[in-house]
């Protein structure tokens, strides 16, 4: 690496570990609803039985974090487009928290129509960003995601609570050249701790793909401060993964609860939508006929 390269690296590795535990990011799922409904992939019903057709259905709009791809949305796609969703899985580009909203912020402007909008680990910071002073925004889906605060770092939450096993030892800090004397870091999960770290009930050959198409974050999304917190105005939903060995529940929790969300809970690794899509569809369809 040349001389110019070498402070912005260095800045970005000392955030790589200070920042260990961060996710950015078993047992059958048992999903909690904080308003006591249940019923796997099944939208609410009415009164008398039938499901609410009452309204267009919004798009959904999907927004993957670290370590994971838009394909990660896969099952949760095949599940909605059969209930007649339209849906959308963004390619995150995963360089700056402020860049990345943005980006995202351009998809839902180039929607006609209501949103209902998902983040999944950090994915659930850039949509809390992305998603302030955007109307068709209906609400806002967090799976196992970070919901930060304005004012507050991803990589601050991250060290909130102990339980993560996203440590030193189990990331692989990659420096980058961005070009025109820019660099940084780019941070992966080992191939042999992906398992662990990111989808526990998974097989080890699915872990070992996912490990291969891992997409890398740059670790100074981690220390870029919230500047709008859409769940202050949108209504949220939340799907806290117990056996999240990633971002710790405990943090996961204090999030959902700070923004009132509506709270799921599964006995789920942190790639819940791989290995209990069922669940994670559910949520998204409650959140998307509630607002209907």
């Amino acid at each position: 690496m040349s001389p110019t390269h070498t402070q912005p690296a260095r800045r970005s590795r000392r955030a790589v570990f200070a920042l260990a535990g961060a996710a950015v990011l078993t047992a059958a799922a048992v999903p909690t609803l904080a308003n006591g409904a249940s019923g796997e992939g099944r939208p609410p019903v009415s009164a008398d039985g039938a499901a609410s057709h009452s309204a267009a259905k919004p798009t959904v709009l999907l927004v993957h974090g670290a370590w994971a791809d838009s394909s990660s949305w896969s099952p949760v796609i095949d599940r909605l487009q059969a209930q007649g969703y339209p849906v959308q899985a963004l390619a995150n580009p995963l360089r700056g928290l402020a860049s990345d909203a943005a980006y995202v912020k351009s998809s839902i402007e180039s929607i006609d129509g209501p949103v209902v909008l998902v983040g999944h680990s950090y994915g659930g910071a850039v949509i809390s960003e992305a998603a302030t002073q955007e109307p068709n925004v209906k609400a806002l889906v967090y799976v196992a995601a970070f919901a930060p605060a304005k004012g507050e770092t991803v990589g601050a939450l991250a060290a909130k609570d102990p339980g993560s096993h996203a440590t030193p030892d189990a990331l692989n800090p990659v420096p980058f050249d961005a070009g025109n004397g820019a660099s940084g870091v780019d941070v992966y999960i080992k191939p042999d701790k992906y398992r662990d770290v990111f989808a526990g009930s998974l097989s080890a050959r699915e872990a070992s793909n996912l490990a291969a198409v891992q997409r890398p974050i740059n670790a100074a999304a981690l220390e870029e401060t919230v500047t709008d917190t859409a769940w202050q105005n949108i209504p949220s939903w939340y799907l806290v993964t117990r056996q999240d060995h990633a971002l710790p529940p405990a943090t996961q929790r204090f999030m959902a609860k700070r923004a009132q969300a509506h709270i799921t809970e599964a006995n789920a690794p942190h790639a819940v939508m791989l290995t209990r899509p069922d669940t994670v569809t559910s949520l998204i369809l409650h959140a998307a006929t509630a607002t209907r």
